[in-house]
């Protein structure tokens, strides 16, 4: 049996009343997508447990079989697995983004991104921050594009910080870190700011029309989870597929060989069909592949709904399409088709809310095929929903067919 994860971040939103009512997964285009709801298994799928914040972090771990609440520690020693950072056991490792911000004593959040930096030129900021902030016991570490790391040696994990994708336009004061080890970070973060301001990348960029990166935002702290292989624990050999760090860091923690693809960028110019063709070139050794794509969250926290729309798109054209078409030279497979949390255009960042989830199988016994298509509304009166999500998994490789069996009566 061949098992397939295709993950659209963030594609559940609510409905929109310039979309006559419907929600932009219901509005798009989506052939591939509403043949496999017709054809297989559609619910929904709960991935944040009450009291966690509904992070893609929380909401992957779950999505591939975790209960958050039992292991998870933080986003940053995510991305530090998946960076190659090692962690001792009492350092803290916090995800630091490139951020734009605006003028004054109690600046805007401008953008959590600063415009989508590429990643060769966030590469040396943050050497330069590594050299002119770094010390003994912290140090800055290169990531992709505006997503890095900060990593604090004997450090303190036990405060409140705040995302920045969730303070978008808003006055940042009131979002500065809080608790004990909070002076610390706010002073680096401060000192970064100084040194970023006349660097000569933000110079060339403010010159050719580009937000500047002048200023970091550390935030998701924590020590490393202790988490065990979903390859111990099915007895299967998988493989991630992602552009961004924290899926590939969860993808080390459990077990799955990280598999890189050429214009892999975590946006909306991703190479859609090369993680098509990897993911179905992978399952020929592999017996488990998760493919991730981060374009549509990304729309969702900038507010774009033409932009979320088109994602969702080319993730069924150019991704469900071509493996759902490929894979059937295997004689045995399931794929699963989900969003990992709700990015909603009108908040702008997640929400906890239930997403849609559809499983199409190669064994016809295996599927409900009701005929609904797939959207928030036709997942929701279907009446399945997975609570707490973490048992989705469990579901999905070990028993498929006594949970359809169920369902069907």
């Amino acid at each position: 049996m061949k098992y397939l994860i295709l993950l659209g971040d963030g594609i559940a939103d609510y409905p929109i009343s310039s979309l006559g009512g419907k929600t932009p997964l219901e509005f798009a285009y989506t052939p591939n997508m509403d043949w496999m709801a017709s054809e297989g298994t559609l619910g929904m799928v709960d991935t944040i447990p009450s009291g966690l914040s509904p992070g893609s972090d929380v909401a992957n771990l779950a999505v591939l079989g975790y209960e958050p609440r039992d292991c998870y520690t933080g986003r940053g020693p995510l991305e530090a697995a998946s960076m190659g950072v090692q962690m001792g056991f009492d350092d803290v490792a916090f995800r630091c983004n490139l951020i734009t911000l605006g003028d004054g004593d109690n600046p805007l959040m401008a953008d959590f991104t600063a415009g989508h930096i590429n990643s060769a030129e966030a590469g040396e900021i943050v050497q330069s921050l590594h050299k002119k902030v770094g010390s003994k016991d912290i140090a800055f570490y290169p990531g992709v594009s505006y997503r890095h790391l900060f990593l604090w040696k004997n450090g303190l994990a036990d405060m409140e910080t705040t995302p920045p994708h969730d303070i978008t336009g808003r006055q940042v004061l009131d979002y500065l870190p809080k608790g004990e080890g909070a002076e610390r970070l706010i002073t680096l973060m401060r000192r970064a700011r100084e040194v970023l301001e006349d660097h000569s990348v933000n110079k060339a960029r403010v010159k050719s029309g580009k937000k500047p990166a002048n200023s970091i935002w550390l935030w998701g702290q924590g020590r490393a989870p202790k988490l065990t292989p979903l390859t111990v624990r099915y007895k299967i050999k998988g493989g991630m597929i992602s552009a961004v760090d924290l899926l590939n860091g969860i993808g080390i923690y459990a077990g799955l060989n990280i598999i890189k693809v050429d214009g892999a960028t975590g946006y909306i110019d991703t190479n859609y069909t090369g993680k098509a063709r990897k993911a179905l070139d992978a399952l020929k050794e592999l017996d488990f592949v998760f493919l991730h794509v981060e374009a549509p969250d990304e729309m969702g926290h900038e507010g774009n709904m033409e932009g979320k729309i088109k994602a969702i798109e080319d993730f069924d054209k150019k991704v469900v399409g071509p493996v759902m078409d490929g894979i059937t030279k295997f004689d045995a497979f399931r794929v699963l088709v989900l969003s990992d949390h709700p990015t909603p255009l009108i908040l702008m960042t997640h929400s906890s809310d239930p997403s849609p989830f559809v499983v199409f199988s190669s064994q016809k016994s295996e599927n409900l095929a009701r005929g609904s298509s797939f959207g928030e509304a036709s997942a929701r009166s279907g009446g399945i929903l997975i609570s707490p999500g973490h048992m989705l998994m469990d579901f999905f490789i070990r028993d498929w067919r006594r949970f359809v069996d169920e369902k069907a009566h």
